[in-house]
């Protein structure tokens, strides 16, 4: 154990010197000027204090002050060695940081006792902060595990609907993706972002519930098969509901709400605007993105740039215009990944959007 000595004296640094190395196992560095320890605090290693009140160019209270100021120091034990006996004084320089007082002339039974005592609570102190960084360390690697696992479980689920729709798999990494990347742009936290580049991948599991001949029929649906498709929402949303995990539950949301429109238009609760949840209005976005680019059984892939052109007419409509354009802002880094979607199939622009006898946006964009 070390003792910092700070006292403008050399005869009383010497003598309080002798006095604590006659206690086990503590040394002393001895300084006569306080404006050099202030100088040095960040380098000086120190496990208890012993500072003298009235000293030239910096007094007692500024040092203590200087040794509180640095985090290395916050909890180390500070005496101060004073003939000050005014309750005033002693308050004051509790309030700055000062642990104890000794008072001139010093007593060695009573020094030695009071270091001592406050020797053996640093340590105690110390031990606690290391054990308490060990159960951090514990904690962190067991949320760290938890979260692996939640994401698992969440691609697992994923997983279910890519034998029920085509390119499913792909399809829901990119939009994913896409998830995150607009969500960066529009400020949202580190743990956001990441949270829903996990759960947007659950946006479809309602498609498990969606029979074949709807899910793969190559033309327009009917009205009645087209009321089937739009349930795929609230299927979702009942498969992912009353989970304890964030999630699942930011994935029941985004089931939910992903074909809302901001206009009111959407499905399944004809929500609008605010009223859609932002982790609806930004999968709104990049699900239709990647559904446009995408080769589906009904449609060939527009190219990138058609799929662009059509997110930004429906700005303030179909889709949340600060998600738009938080979309053209990182178009250049998003048509890479729409890019990916038409790496084994020759693009093609669509004919005008969409008419009686065409397939509707909404058949492409499930």
């Amino acid at each position: 154990m070390k003792a910092l000595i700070v006292d403008d004296n050399s005869t009383n640094v010497l003598f309080v010197k002798r006095l604590v190395e006659k206690i086990d196992n503590c040394e002393a560095l001895g300084f006569t000027d306080p404006l050099l320890v202030a100088a040095q605090l960040h380098q000086l290693d120190f496990d208890i204090a012993l500072v003298d009140y009235v000293m030239p160019g910096l007094d007692g209270l500024g040092l203590v002050r200087a040794i509180r100021s640095h985090e290395r120091h916050r909890l180390v034990p500070i005496v101060m060695i004073t003939a000050e006996e005014e309750r005033a004084v002693r308050i004051h320089c509790i309030e700055e940081g000062v642990n104890d007082f000794l008072l001139k002339p010093i007593d060695p039974v009573e020094f030695k006792a009071r270091v001592r005592n406050l020797l053996a609570l640093h340590q105690a102190q110390q031990a606690l902060a290391v054990r308490g960084d060990e159960l951090q360390l514990e904690v962190d690697r067991a949320l760290k595990t938890l979260v692996r696992r939640e994401e698992e479980i969440v691609w697992r689920l994923s997983r279910a609907t890519e034998g029920r729709d085509f390119e499913t798999g792909n399809h829901i990494m990119r939009m994913a993706t896409v998830c995150r990347i607009l969500s960066e742009e529009l400020g949202q936290s580190k743990d956001f972002c990441r949270s829903i580049q996990v759960a947007a991948q659950m946006h479809d599991i309602g498609k498990v519930g969606i029979p074949d001949y709807i899910l793969f029929k190559p033309g327009p649906l009917t009205p009645e098969e087209r009321v089937i498709m739009q349930s795929h929402t609230t299927i979702g949303e009942e498969i992912l509901a009353g989970s304890d995990a964030p999630l699942i539950r930011m994935g029941a949301e985004i089931a939910a709400s992903h074909h809302e429109h901001w206009n009111g238009g959407g499905y399944p609760r004809r929500l609008s605007r605010t009223d859609i949840p932002i982790t609806g209005r930004i999968a709104a976005v990049a699900d239709v993105f990647d559904a446009l680019v995408s080769t589906r059984p009904y449609k060939k892939p527009w190219t990138v740039t058609a799929a662009r052109d059509f997110i930004f007419s429906q700005r303030g409509e179909q889709f949340d215009p600060t998600c738009v354009d938080a979309f053209m802002r990182r178009f250049d880094e998003i048509a890479v990944i729409g890019a990916e979607a038409q790496a084994d199939h020759e693009a093609v622009r669509p004919s005008p959007l969409p008419s009686e006898s065409s397939v509707s946006l909404e058949r492409r964009a499930s």
